[in-house]
């Protein structure tokens, strides 16, 4: 009996001992919760990040509830982002220490083609009209030489003329007047003196006659076909002598300063890489080509041997004369712009993939860099590969990007560059193939096909281009961005890159379509949590039911309407 109540005794010291243990844990994980409360500013959703709030609650997409956020940006300004590691090797993103001095090449680098010199271009004329019976020179680039008989043409006017010649032989000795006559409208119709010759003695009216080539060169186009009519002096072919050709290259206006009749400038071709050749500019053109802003400045070259070829791509390398040891030069890989603006991106951190967004003023361009005029000083760490990538990470992240001049830093993953724009009924059923195309984009994505969202992000581009300029401008910078957006997903073959670039796209989209008052078919704005690295990502859709363009197959109905 003492045995059991020795046990029962034991058994009641225990529950009071672990009673008072619990007790005293339960303070100290209440005061433990309470010092994170206190210390932690933001609360937000493991399963949606971009959610953060600065007191506990319920996360308004999926109901759950909201955790201390650990603040790993607090040491971040307003406009520095953080890239992980994985995506800094993916976008294959390098960077450079700016420094003074000249760029690597201070020469001016332009790049054109090979031309005919059109003072040696004429065209080849039907001397008399008729109809084509024969061509011998049936191919464009064909030589021909001044002489050779190039066709075979049936005229009336020319058997009439020879009955008239027959005629007026038997009338020569009463009326040498008309013979003349006649016989001289047959010169003038280039018939050679041996043909005129071979009608007065045969006396047969040939309805048939050869054109012999007035020129000699090498046919740049053929203007008719055999079965043809054509008038007197209607043109056969155009023909061009090549033993001179022209350079051809384009400079911008910002380059012209540099530019002079006179200059030697060295021309390389693609076609002998390894050859280069020394002229001197023989001819700038006086007007501004208005679509391209360029400037024709021509070269003639000796072509003797033939090795230069009309259509050849050709890059000319002029000596810069504007040297300044001071100035600080970057790589054009390095610049992004976006209407008047320039941006690059510098990585503020040494040890860290910190980035920042900085407006530049441009000057001068050389062959490969340009000339910066503010934003950036020496010894800045600037992005020089992957620059775009860089920037699509920002605009994610909701910071200063080549779209976004001006952020705040508490904004969120969804179309955060939103503005109020004003869209009329006219521009708003204009805007309608560029929402479909947009919509079939989307799906191509949810099929995983590559080939399939190349067709169709093309399809969506020019879509885009079929919008007049007054209507693009409506869209600001919109257009331009969903425009290159789309051609990066042509130029990207990894799928999972090409998404990114469509998460941009579909951000700009949903912007744009929030200040819509009318659509022929309603859409939902709709939200994956997983996607950009469980950052979350939007799209828009024409239906409820999910079909993540993200995920494709492997998360398929992963998302909700938003």
């Amino acid at each position: 009996m003492k045995k059991y109540i020795i046990y029962i005794v034991l058994l009641l010291a225990g529950i009071v001992i672990g009673k008072f243990a619990l007790s005293g844990e339960s303070t100290q994980q209440h005061s433990n919760s309470e010092a994170i409360t206190t210390e932690s500013t933001l609360w937000t959703c493991s399963m949606h990040p971009q959610i953060q709030q600065p007191e506990a609650g319920d996360c308004p997409i999926c109901g759950m509830d909201l955790i201390p956020a650990q603040e790993s940006t607090g040491e971040l300004s307003e406009n520095q982002f953080r890239m992980t590691e994985n995506a800094i090797a993916l976008a294959n993103i390098e960077t450079i220490t700016v420094a003074e001095g000249n760029a690597e090449s201070s020469a001016l680098q332009l790049t054109g083609t090979i031309e005919a010199n059109e003072k040696t271009n004429a065209i080849q004329t039907a001397h008399f009209g008729g109809r084509i019976e024969k061509l011998y020179v049936n191919i464009t680039g064909e030589q021909v030489r001044k002489g050779q008989r190039i066709a075979l043409i049936y005229s009336p006017e020319l058997v009439t003329t020879q009955q008239e010649l027959i005629t007026a032989i038997r009338m020569k000795a009463s009326q040498p007047e008309l013979y003349k006559a006649v016989r001289n409208k047959l010169k003038l119709w280039k018939l050679s003196e041996a043909q005129i010759q071979q009608i007065e003695t045969s006396k047969k009216v040939s309805s048939k006659f050869p054109i012999y080539a007035s020129v000699s060169g090498v046919v740049t186009e053929k203007l008719v076909e055999e079965g043809n009519h054509i008038m007197e002096g209607g043109a056969l072919f155009k023909v061009s002598n090549l033993n001179t050709v022209w350079a051809s290259f384009d400079a911008y206006e910002k380059q012209l300063s540099s530019l002079k009749v006179g200059n030697t400038i060295t021309i390389s071709t693609n076609a002998h890489p390894n050859e280069e050749i020394s002229a001197k500019i023989t001819f700038i053109d006086p007007v501004v080509n208005t679509k391209t802003r360029t400037v024709a400045v021509n070269v003639e070259l000796n072509n003797k041997d033939g090795k230069l070829k009309p259509g050849m791509f050709v890059t000319g390398t002029l000596e810069s004369t504007q040297k300044q040891d001071s100035a600080i030069y970057i790589p054009k890989s390095a610049i992004l712009w976006t209407g008047k603006r320039s941006v690059v991106y510098v990585k503020t951190s040494a040890n860290e993939p910190v980035f920042e967004a900085r407006e530049i003023t441009l000057g001068n361009a050389t062959t490969t860099h340009y000339e910066v005029i503010s934003g950036i000083s020496s010894d800045d760490e600037i992005v020089t590969n992957g620059a775009f990538t860089v920037d699509a990470a920002a605009q994610l992240q909701g910071k200063k990007s080549m779209m976004n001049s001006n952020v705040s830093s508490h904004t969120s993953t969804q179309a955060n560059v939103t503005k109020k724009m004003e869209f009329n009924t006219e521009f708003e059923q204009a805007f309608q193939p560029s929402i479909q195309a947009y919509l079939e984009l989307k799906d191509a994505f949810v099929k995983s096909d590559t080939k399939l969202t190349d067709k169709k992000s093309k399809a969506f581009r020019e879509a885009l281009e079929q919008l007049t300029n007054s209507q693009r401008e409506k869209l600001d910078l919109y257009w331009a961005l969903l425009h290159k957006n789309s051609k990066l997903i042509n130029e990207i073959v990894p799928l999972e890159r090409q998404r990114v670039f469509f998460q941009l796209i579909s951000n700009h989209m949903i912007a744009i379509v929030e200040n819509f008052k009318t659509l022929e078919n309603p859409l939902t704005v709709q939200f994956c949590p997983m996607a950009d690295n469980d950052n979350g990502a939007y799209w828009l859709s024409n239906e409820k039911l999910i079909k993540n363009p993200y995920f494709g197959d492997v998360m398929l109905t992963c998302g909700s309407v938003t």
